[in-house]
């Protein structure tokens, strides 16, 4: 059973780990699967045919605990505890609910302190005390219901019975209903840059690079948070070198090489290129939800990859989110458009996909099915069978064919 400390308005963890609000879903998934032993029975939900319509939520359902990320910002919103039964809660260091503590409403009151009378919904019976960050649900038979705001410690119960905590909440703010997922905290950093928007920069119809506004942790004061939050801004232009790119964004998360064309062994002087060894590469950012391909001969930057990090999508969590802004013949697009919208003012009638089938080494199905891609002008858009865009390959004009021919390679 997890033994978690509650901290309102902050997070629920313990001296191994945390989970604080704001925390990108990259992270949280990285806990689970470095705390593997002791928390099992991990389930994602999503939205398959709308992934923006309701929230991302992981579901620890041995532990009782959901963890609730905007659909959005893909960052955590709220952390509900709905099976209290299942997990060991303290504040301060003391148990309010265990198997030996029941969360009674004189033990919340006894750890949390008196608080304003609570909020009775009859509809539901349910008896709702807030703190500031922090709600508890108690269920109440409606003929024990409230009268006027004498609250719950007004009731009586057969036996001396008290009513018991049967789900927690905690959040950012004043309301549940009005909550929004917090800014990524200083502690989820870890020395890391963060995209804030990524902008295309286009010229006469043709891209030649990206502007990242970013995000770091700075050198204020440890007390004063948001003087420690550092932004700024870089951009990066098709032509420049890995030094360049080094330089503006830091070092990348990965480097990976292309794997050798395989079709070269039917060139009728395949073995003239055994000697050459070269491959182009990938710088890879996944925090700022970014590929950047280098040409193995000149070292410079001649592709750039920006992933939308949907659920349901092959690549999912294997990147941040990319929020980008980009212009195209006077009209303006984002990370969450949709295909249709896009298809029905750059597309011309009749223009068909190329059918991307993904797979790894170790497993040669894709259960999240193939997806479609569509070239428009120096750009090629990865549609998802939902109509929702999984990246934006950016190049430059002159390699358009075997750029559709290396993206399904």
């Amino acid at each position: 059973m997890l033994d978690l400390e509650l901290q309102p308005e902050r997070s629920l963890g313990n001296e191994q780990w945390e989970f604080i609000l704001g925390m990108p879903f990259y992270q949280a998934v990285h806990i689970l699967r470095r705390q593997d032993r002791p928390i099992k029975g991990v389930q994602v939900w999503y939205s398959d045919q709308n992934p923006l319509l309701n929230d991302l939520v992981i579901n620890l359902s041995q532990d009782g605990i959901r963890l609730v990320f905007d659909s959005y910002s893909q960052r955590l919103k709220a952390i509900e505890v709905y099976n209290m039964i299942k997990v060991k809660l303290k504040y301060c260091g003391v148990h309010f609910s265990s198997p030996h503590v029941q969360p009674t409403i004189e033990q919340i009151d006894q750890s949390f302190g008196a608080t304003h009378p609570g909020v009775y919904h009859s509809e539901k019976q349910l008896f709702v005390l807030n703190f500031r960050g922090l709600s508890f649900e108690f269920h109440i038979e409606s003929k024990f219901e409230p009268r006027y705001t004498h609250g719950l410690g007004s009731l009586q119960f057969p036996n001396g019975a008290s009513p018991v905590v049967s789900r927690m909440y905690l959040y950012t703010g004043n309301s549940l209903e009005d909550t929004k997922a917090p800014l990524i905290p200083l502690n989820c950093f870890h020395g890391n840059c963060y995209l804030e928007v990524a902008e295309v920069l286009r010229h006469q119809n043709s891209t030649i690079g990206l502007r990242f506004s970013l995000v770091t942790e700075g050198n204020g004061p440890p007390k004063l948070s948001e003087l420690r939050r550092t932004s700024f801004e870089r951009v990066v232009n098709f032509g420049d070198t890995c030094e360049d790119v080094t330089s503006a964004l830091g070092s990348p998360s990965k480097i990976f090489y292309k794997a050798e064309d395989k079709m070269k062994i039917h060139a009728p002087d395949a073995h003239k290129s055994i000697t050459s060894r070269c491959s182009d590469y990938f710088y890879n950012y996944i925090t700022l939800g970014v590929d950047i391909l280098f040409n193995a001969s000149s070292h410079r930057v001649k592709k750039i990859v920006m992933h939308t990090n949907y659920p349901g999508h092959y690549d999912f969590n294997m990147y941040y989110r990319c929020q980008f802004h980009l212009s195209v013949c006077s009209d303006k697009y984002s990370s969450t458009e949709r295909w249709s919208s896009v298809q029905d003012r750059l597309v011309s009638c009749g223009q068909r996909p190329v059918v991307l089938n993904r797979a790894s080494s170790t497993n040669t199905s894709n259960p999240f099915g193939s997806t479609f891609c569509y070239g428009v002008q120096d750009m090629i858009f990865e549609v998802m069978q939902n109509d929702h865009i999984a990246s934006i390959t950016l190049y430059q004009p002159k390699s358009h064919a075997s750029s559709l021919k290396d993206l399904t390679s």
